[in-house]
C-alpha cells in the first residue's frame, strides 16, 4: 500500500449517526439504549506501559489452589496475592505484573489500568503441571517480564499505532483499518467489506500447515476484519496455531462462528443459542484474555457474527472488550456505534452469546 496511512479521523455526531442508520450490523434501536459514559475525552497515549509497578511479593513460600468453573489452578505468592491463574484445557495464561494503562482517547474516554498481563503457554494446563519441567521453564521467563504479551500486541493496531517492520521491511503492525469501503449498494448498507484477515493487512502470502495459501487482496491491504484481527494477535503474533478455513486442520479458525463454536480452548460461557434468550448472565466468570462472541446480524442466520477479547475493567467499573469494528473502521475499545461494554444493557451486552478462554 502506498504511503503512510493517516490516523482514522474522529467521526462527528451527524455522519455516526447517518452511518450507524444505514448499517444493517449495527441498529440504531439498539444502540438507543446504551448506557452514557463519560464523554469528554482525555488527553492520554495509545498504550502507557511505562507507570510504575505492582507491589513486590515478599520473598517466601508460593501456594496453589484449585478453582472450579471452570476448573484452573490458582498461584498465589507469600503475601497471598495472585501472580498466575492457568485454566485446564487452555494456552493462555494471566499474570500479575506491572501496572499499565490502555486508552484510545480517538474513540472514547474508557481507560483500563491493570497488572493483568495475558500469555501464552507451550502446552495446555492440566492440574499438576506446575510439577513439570516446561512450565516451571516458561514460568522462569515471563514471571514479572515486561515484554509484549497479548493485550500489548493487540494495541499496537489501535488508531495512531505506530507502523513496525519485521527484517524483510514488511509492516507487521501499525494503525489499522477494518476493511475497504463498500460500494456496492448491497442490503443492509454495511459500512466496510469483511473478509479481511492477516495477511491481507501484511500484504504478503501466508502458507498454512494444511498447504493452503492465503492470498492477500491489494483492496484489503493494512486491513483485518474482527476475526482476522484476532487471528493476528493470537496467531501471527503470538504463535497460536491458524486453521486456513473453519474447517480445515486445527487452530483457531477463520471467521467468529468457527472460533465459537470450535473445541479450540475451553467454553467460559458456553454458547446455547442465538437469541436474546440465550444472553449468558455469568459474565463474572471472565478474564482477561478471553475472546467474546456476538450475534449481531440477523442475515447471518446462525452464526455468530463477531468477536472481541476482555480486556479488563475500565476506571468507571465497566467490564471492557476489544476487537476490529467498521464504524471506527479497526481495531477498537471505543464507543463510536456502541459502547464496548459487556455488563450493562447496551448494544454488546445485549448481544453477547459465548466466551472461549483459548
Amino acid at each position: 500500500m502506498a504511503g503512510k496511512k493517516k490516523s482514522r479521523p474522529v467521526l462527528s455526531a451527524l455522519v455516526v449517526l447517518a452511518l450507524v442508520g444505514t448499517s444493517g450490523y449495527l441498529t440504531l434501536e439498539l444502540r438507543k439504549q446504551d448506557d452514557q459514559g463519560v464523554t469528554e475525552i482525555t488527553n492520554v497515549g495509545v498504550l502507557d506501559g511505562s507507570g510504575g509497578g505492582s507491589k513486590t511479593a515478599d520473598k517466601g513460600e508460593e501456594n496453589w489452589s484449585r478453582l472450579e468453573n471452570p476448573a484452573r489452578s490458582v498461584l498465589r505468592g507469600a503475601d497471598g496475592q495472585v501472580k498466575a491463574v492457568l485454566t485446564d484445557g487452555a494456552r493462555t495464561a494471566t499474570l500479575t505484573g506491572p501496572s499499565r494503562t490502555f486508552a484510545e482517547p480517538s474513540s472514547t474516554s474508557s481507560k483500563v489500568s491493570t497488572t493483568d498481563w495475558v500469555r501464552l503457554m507451550p502446552e495446555p494446563w492440566k492440574k499438576g503441571a506446575e510439577k513439570s519441567k516446561w512450565f516451571k521453564d516458561w514460568y522462569a521467563e515471563n514471571e514479572g517480564s515486561k515484554k509484549d504479551d497479548i493485550f500489548a500486541t493487540a494495541f499496537q493496531y489501535v488508531a495512531g499505532a505506530k507502523d513496525k517492520k519485521d527484517a524483510q521491511g514488511v509492516v507487521y503492525a501499525g494503525d489499522a483499518n477494518f476493511g475497504p469501503l463498500n460500494t456496492t449498494g448491497a442490503e443492509g448498507g454495511d459500512l466496510r467489506l469483511e473478509q479481511s484477515d492477516f495477511y491481507d493487512f501484511l500484504g504478503v502470502p501466508y502458507p498454512f500447515r494444511d498447504g493452503v495459501v492465503g492470498q492477500p487482496e491489494s483492496l484489503k491491504a493494512r486491513s483485518i476484519d474482527c476475526s482476522g484481527y484476532m487471528r493476528m494477535v493470537l496467531g501471527y503474533r503470538t504463535r497460536y496455531p491458524l486453521m486456513s478455513s473453519d474447517k480445515s486442520g486445527d487452530g483457531l479458525p477463520r471467521t467468529a462462528n468457527g472460533m465459537a463454536r470450535s473445541k479450540e480452548g475451553v467454553d467460559v460461557l458456553p454458547l446455547v443459542g442465538i437469541t436474546p434468550k440465550d444472553r449468558p448472565t455469568g459474565i463474572d466468570q471472565l478474564q482477561p484474555g478471553d475472546l467474546v462472541f456476538f450475534k449481531l446480524d440477523t442475515r447471518t442466520g446462525e452464526r455468530l457474527d463477531h468477536v472481541g477479547m476482555v480486556l479488563g475493567y475500565d476506571t468507571e467499573g465497566h467490564l471492557i472488550f476489544v476487537s476490529s469494528r467498521e464504524e471506527v473502521n479497526g481495531p477498537t475499545i471505543g464507543d463510536v456505534g456502541g459502547v464496548s461494554r459487556l455488563d450493562g444493557n447496551g448494544y454488546y451486552a445485549k448481544t453477547l452469546r459465548s466466551a472461549k478462554r483459548l
